[in-house]
């Protein structure tokens, strides 16, 4: 009996080493190496594009196409990321082997470099134009292709023209199923620019214990005899209005047109740093759609964290209309009230990005509800920039928090 109990504890005890193990097992990515026949505008295999429906999609290079000859960090080919100056850019998508944890961190490492040449024409000029302005490179999770639920992880501008060693640790704020790489512009973003992104040799992202250091990209070391004196370009080119770009994001109703009587939407105002002004009662998560008239009064501040603005831009996402809608509908529905559209951002940038940031996109929302109907002298706009923080800006988390627009009562008039 005593032998049995024995091999019973045994066999547990290995079992449960055995589960660990297998729990513990590096996530191996499906084709890490971008591996396939070298061609222009199609992914590579087990990758799937997720950028703009407007645009191409990734390159396998090199393929010769755009003047791009660089040699293989490893295999026979690797991925061609470009981001332009019509504020569009690219970006690759796979599922996942086994999902990414919450709480659980990895590291994970992949080489990166930077082409000297990649010849198109500029999609704002319709001119030829050299795709050579350093980039970064997003990271993502998610819980669907081209979902971008959590930025794991992201570089600072790659500048190197030879294949180096970029290494991660990150650690998911809930489970991810997806991963998604990006490239992306200089932020904070003034103006897109056209540049490129070479992407080879990804490693597994394997678990780590988590400790107390900060989780963040670790750049190399880049030589000097390796990186070209390159300057993101600080003047604005000519943007031609009528141009329209369309993310790749989830259908949803689009807003209703716009019919000739529309009020104007507000006027441009300077841009002020306004002093921070703290409510007394905030409501948070509100729900616009069981909202009543009784439920508010003067000084209330209404915040919700459904309004989603494209990265350093006021550009509302397709993602933001339900929520605005029910705005509008609750301020259609109770005549007497007037609102403020406060617009927050996160600590990272200076404070006169900030601010004017945080207006730009206060003064968006504003304008959008003037143009579904509600009138002009029931809503006013403010910027608070970064002076007004409800979470930390240490953490990712913290700042998506901080970047938000909320909606204060200024008067219940009836």
């Amino acid at each position: 009996m005593r032998l049995r109990s024995f091999f019973f504890l045994l066999g547990m005890v290995s079992f449960c080493t055995l589960s660990f193990a297998q729990e513990e097992e590096p996530i191996v990515l499906t084709n890490p190496s971008f591996e396939d026949l070298p061609h222009h505008s199609k992914p590579p295999r087990g990758w799937i594009d997720c950028g703009f429906r407007s645009e191409t999609p990734v390159d396998v290079q090199p393929s010769g196409t755009f003047s791009v000859i660089k040699p293989p960090m490893d295999g026979d080919t690797y991925l061609g990321m470009v981001v332009r100056d019509n504020d569009t850019w690219e970006a690759v998508s796979q599922r996942l082997s086994r999902p990414l944890k919450a709480g659980q961190c990895y590291e994970f490492s992949i080489y990166l470099s930077r082409s000297e040449l990649y010849t198109s024409t500029s999609r704002v000029t319709d001119n030829p134009a050299n795709y050579v302005t350093p980039t970064k490179l997003r990271i993502y999770g998610g819980s669907d292709y081209c979902d971008k639920d959590y930025l794991l992880a992201e570089t600072s501008l790659v500048i190197n023209t030879r294949w180096l060693e970029y290494r991660f640790k990150f650690e998911p704020i809930a489970d991810y199923t997806h991963i998604l790489f990006e490239a992306f512009y200089k932020t904070p973003t003034l103006f897109p620019y056209n540049g490129n992104l070479l992407l080879d040799n990804a490693s597994a992202i394997t678990p780590i214990p988590c400790d107390d250091e900060p989780i963040v990209a670790e750049a190399p070391d880049v030589p000097e005899d390796t990186v070209e004196e390159v300057v993101v370009q600080e003047e604005e080119p000519e943007i031609d209005d009528q141009r329209v770009t369309t993310p790749p994001t989830t259908p949803v109703e689009e807003p209703p047109v716009v019919v000739d009587d529309t009020p104007e939407p507000i006027e441009e105002e300077e841009i002020a740093i306004p002093e921070p002004e703290i409510t007394d009662e905030v409501i948070e998560d509100v729900s616009f759609s069981d909202l009543t008239s009784e439920d508010v009064r003067e000084g209330v501040t209404l915040r919700t964290n459904q309004i989603y603005f494209k990265a350093d831009a006021s550009q509302i996402t397709d993602q933001s209309y339900p929520v605005l809608n029910q705005i509008y509908t609750f301020m259609q529905a109770n005549e007497g009230i007037v609102l403020e559209v406060g617009g927050h951002t996160n600590g990272l940038p200076s404070d006169e990005y900030c601010d004017a940031l945080s207006t730009s996109r206060a003064k968006e929302v504003a304008n959008y509800l003037i143009q579904k109907g509600i009138s002009p002298d029931r809503l006013e706009f403010k910027g608070y920039g970064k002076r007004q923080p409800i979470a930390t800006n240490d953490t990712p988390a913290g700042r998506r928090k901080n970047q938000r627009v909320e909606f204060k009562v200024l008067r219940v008039d009836g």
